[in-house]
């Protein structure tokens, strides 16, 4: 192996605090059977002198720092205890602690010390490749007090794996189990404390702050973790201001002026997260003083309970200070310790000596400048007046300097090692140093379980502590500036714990202050990035019909869940939309089935007029009761159909009502057109025609064959395109229920059989339409079957181009039209003739009517044909009628002519045989 000599460089002789050989080193120490290592930063810099070649030498400190001196002396006080007690059952714990002078560099030399061979004269470091069996100098180390620290001593000491447990450095870096294995602390990670601080910033309503962070490890650190938790947040970080490091650079002062001149101009900054050491933040606020800044400032746990900058005068007029601190536990015996220190002997504890010293140098002046004396004061300036000075002991300094949180995390870290190694001295003498490595500690370490405040805390796989955070509010109290706690921070659950409700008090009034890039969006509002880079920057617009936003500074709209709900222009909420369908209750529906209702009833009217006439002319003339049953109960179905178009659409509704109006409308038009072929097939004298109206007019099969169709036609639909309700979206707040016909190819041709049939009756009765005035079914047929051409026609277009709850109004119209024309025209002149001119509806009438219709026509016509059938008594005869008048004859006759054949005697008819012909035609039919 090689062995490696740490040497002391001297810088002075005669001095006190030079160090002239390895023990000058040691900042304070004690003997024991095991020895723990401690680094603290017991001053804030290392003095550079101004030489030149800058040469390999060891400089002394500047800037005693009470609130870490307390944490050695915290130390101190946590293995006294331990060694008082019976926890390592006569074990004693010595301690060798160093001052790191918050530079890496100093540090390194004592990490050095720490892995020397134990007991070598010469403090050799031994170079092995297996430190296995090696016994260091120490088994342990408790620090140190700033991450950037850590890390470089963590590298050094994980050559040999001696546990580093530190009560203050916190970057989420350290973590790292790779990189940093025997490293362990008391405190949370920064990945916990910025979490908190975002937290905080969300909570409290701002999105637009500023960060300012020492331009070293622990501040880089620091701030990239908090801009990956603001970034998840949607807080911006309005700017970024990086300090040095050290107080000693040249550039300090210009970045620190620089800082505020950014925080001044960036008016809509109101708060201020700062990453930084105590004597950076002290550097800072006082040019912040000067310049009247006021503003927010969220401390880090690095000087958030620091009593010398919060006793800073005039520390009012920044505005409030709200931070994150350590948890703290129990400390009492810590300050009864304090009340004591004053008897505590001062030749191992250099600390202590120089603490003494300055109070002697510093004790005639006030608080505050007592206390910037003690942190002006460089260790050369002591040396010159060592002795000089009467020694004065101050109790309530020490006391009012404590920072609870690192005191507590300070002495968890001492037990947290003392627990480890009573675990390996079970069954080991560890009076002997050798009776483990630090590596077997390191692996104890591991399983260390601690009771703190009444529960149980230990190491997770991080090496982290699972602590929990106070946040703490700088708060004036009888013109003093407080730090008191305004609440605790669970790391586990994320959220904030008050004691009491005058504690959240204060919290809320935190949310009073602005610190947003642009105007919270409203409810119902959506921002809009404008070309500013931060998403915090934006423009608020109203969210869309039909989208809506229900909480503040959202970034996009909520569109409604489905098409039942909608939204107006700057919603909040989405509304379940109206439905709309043909109700009962509205009034066009009433007035609809009013006008249903009345056709039933003039059906069953007309239908009682043609039961108590049964055996009248006018009756028989219209195809007997049988028939006019048939049609006026397709008229009555018609009329029940449209109760199937009003009220909440169902799957019966739609599949029933075209389906029992189609079959109902054929049903009528079929008989009617059974009608008119009877009457055409009655008047015809054209032989052809004649014969085949004859073959063509069958009743029964007429009507049940072009009434079947219609039936095939429906069947067909309903099982391959079955109608079914629909939901109409077209009106954006409303719902439209109504039916869907399924296949609008069908509905057309169901309506299109009809038109067809209707044009074929019209046909017939239109050449009908010439009958005796009080007998002319025809004509009225033909007036009915136009106004159902016309409703039809008019419907077509109608329907294509409405929507909305109507729609089913507009069929209901049109087959109340068409039904209600058909029915008019067919039956209620015969119900005229019945009811107001009885004297007509005679036999005798009937035939003086016809007759006089018959001999009116006979005169203009030159062949007629007459057809009856045997069934009906009927006779054919075919004549030519000279007659122009009553009573012109030939040889008193009237000449009756064959076609085709000469004018003979015997082909010659009495006059009154002629009129005899006549009566049994009409009278047959």
């Amino acid at each position: 192996f090689v062995t490696f000599l740490i040497p002391c460089f001297v810088i002075s002789t005669d001095v006190a605090f030079s160090c002239q050989n390895a023990e000058d080193f040691v900042g304070a120490s004690s003997p024991g059977d095991i020895i723990i290592g401690g680094l603290f930063a017991v001053h804030s810099e290392m003095l550079h002198p101004e030489e030149d070649p800058i040469k390999p030498v060891i400089q002394n400190c500047a800037g005693f720092e009470i609130q870490v001196f307390l944490q050695t002396l915290a130390m101190i006080h946590a293995i006294e205890t331990i060694n008082n007690s019976t926890l390592l059952s006569g074990v004693t714990l010595g301690y060798e602690i160093y001052d790191t002078c918050a530079e890496v560099t100093k540090a390194m030399a004592s990490a050095l010390r720490f892995l020397s061979k134990f007991n070598s004269s010469e403090d050799a470091v031994e170079f092995k490749c297996n430190y296995s069996d090696y016994i260091p100098r120490v088994k342990a180390v408790t620090g140190a007090s700033y991450s950037e620290v850590s890390m470089a001593v963590s590298r050094l000491l994980a050559l040999q794996l001696i546990p580093q447990v530190s009560p203050a450095s916190s970057a989420e870096i350290l973590s790292d189990k790779i990189r940093f294995p025997s490293f362990f602390r008391t405190i949370p990670s920064d990945f916990h404390q910025t979490r908190a601080m975002t937290r905080l910033i969300c909570e409290s309503g701002w999105n637009w702050i500023g960060v300012i962070a020492t331009d070293d490890d622990n501040g880089r650190f620091a701030l990239e973790s908090f801009g990956v938790q603001a970034m998840a947040n949607n807080v911006c970080i309005a700017f970024k201001e990086m300090l040095p490091a050290y107080l000693s650079d040249s550039t300090f002062h210009t970045k620190v002026d620089h800082a505020i001149e950014k925080i001044v101009k960036e008016t809509r900054v109101n708060v201020i997260v700062v990453f930084m050491r105590q004597f950076h933040v002290l550097k800072l606020f006082k040019k912040a003083i000067e310049r009247n800044v006021n503003k927010i400032w969220i401390a880090s746990d690095n000087w958030s309970a620091a009593v010398k900058i919060s006793t800073i005068p005039n520390i009012r007029q920044l505005g409030t200070v709200v931070g994150f601190g350590f948890k703290s536990g129990d400390i009492s015996t810590f300050q009864e310790f304090l009340r004591n220190l004053h008897e505590k002997p001062t030749e191992n504890n250099k600390f202590l000596h120089e603490y003494i010293m300055l109070l002697s140098v510093c004790a005639h002046l006030e608080y505050h400048d007592f206390q910037t004396c003690i942190a002006n004061q460089s260790q050369d300036d002591l040396l010159e007046n060592d002795g000089s000075k009467p020694q004065i002991w101050r109790d309530d300094f020490l006391n009012a300097n404590i920072e609870p949180g690192f005191i507590h995390s300070t002495i968890l870290a001492v037990y947290a090692i003392a627990h480890a190694i009573r675990g390996q001295c079970k069954d080991r003498d560890c009076k002997d140093p050798s009776a483990f490595t630090p590596w077997e500690l390191l692996e104890e370490l591991k399983k260390v379980v601690l009771i703190d405040d009444n529960k149980e805390v230990k190491f997770d796989s991080n090496g982290d502590m699972s602590t929990s955070y106070d946040v703490l509010l700088w708060k004036e109290i009888d013109g003093h500036m407080e730090i008191t706690t305004m609440a605790e921070y669970d790391a586990d659950k994320g959220g904030f714990i008050f004691e009491d409700e005058e504690k959240k008090k204060d919290f809320l009034a935190l949310k009073k202050v602005q610190s947003t890039c642009s105007q919270h969006c409203r409810p119902g509002q959506v921002k809009k990035v404008t070309e500013s880079p931060h998403t915090c920057c934006y423009e608020c617009v109203y969210c869309p019909e039909n989208h809506y936003s229900n909480q503040t500074d959202m970034d996009y709209c909520y569109r409604c869940n489905n098409k039942t709900y909608w939204a107006p222009i700057n919603s909040t909420t989405c509304y379940r939309k109206t439905i709309y369908f043909l109700a009962w209750t509205d009034w066009f529906a009433v007035f609809l089935l009013l006008l249903s209702a009345f056709g039933v009833v003039l059906v069953l009217s007309i239908c009682v007029i043609f039961t108590k006439n049964l055996d009248t002319p006018v009756v028989k003339a219209s195809g007997g009761l049988t028939v006019c049953y048939v049609i006026l109960f397709s008229h009555f179905l018609i009329f029940l159909s449209t109760v199937f178009f009003i009220d909440v659409p169902t799957e019966f509704k739609c599949k029933t009502r075209q389906a029992l109006f189609g079959i109902s409308f054929t049903l009528c038009i079929s008989c009617i057109l059974i009608k008119s072929l009877k009457i055409l097939l009655a008047f015809s004298f054209d032989p052809k025609l004649q014969n085949f109206l004859k073959c063509m007019y069958k009743p029964i099969p007429t009507v049940v064959t072009c009434t079947g169709i219609q039936v095939i036609i429906c069947t067909f639909w309903l099982i391959f395109r079955t109608p079914f309700v629909n939901q109409n979206f077209s009106i954006p707040r409303a719902i439209i229920l109504e039916c869907n016909e399924g296949s609008i190819v069908a509905f057309g041709i169901m309506l299109g059989y009809i038109a067809a049939l209707a044009f074929i009756c019209f046909i017939f009765a239109f050449k009908g339409r010439k009958l005796p005035e009080n007998y002319n079914e025809a004509k009225f047929i033909t007036f009915g079957m136009l106004i159902y051409f016309i409703a039809w026609i008019v419907f077509i277009p109608v329907y294509a181009t409405t929507f909305g709850k109507y729609l089913p109004a507009v069929e209901i119209i049109v087959v109340l039209i068409s039904n209600y024309g058909i029915l008019c025209c067919t039956f209620l002149p015969k119900c005229y003739i019945i009811i107001y001119k009885q004297e007509t509806n005679t036999k005798s009438a009937f035939l003086k009517m016809v007759y006089t219709y018959s001999s009116k026509s006979a005169g203009s016509v030159a062949v007629s044909q007459v057809s009856l059938d045997s069934k009906s008594s009927s006779f054919r005869a075919t004549v030519t009628d000279s007659c122009k008048t009553e009573n012109d004859s030939v040889n008193g006759n009237c000449h009756f002519q064959v076609p085709g054949q000469p004018l003979t005697k015997d082909k010659v008819l009495p006059k009154n045989a002629a009129r005899t012909v006549v009566r049994k035609r009409v009278s047959s039919i």
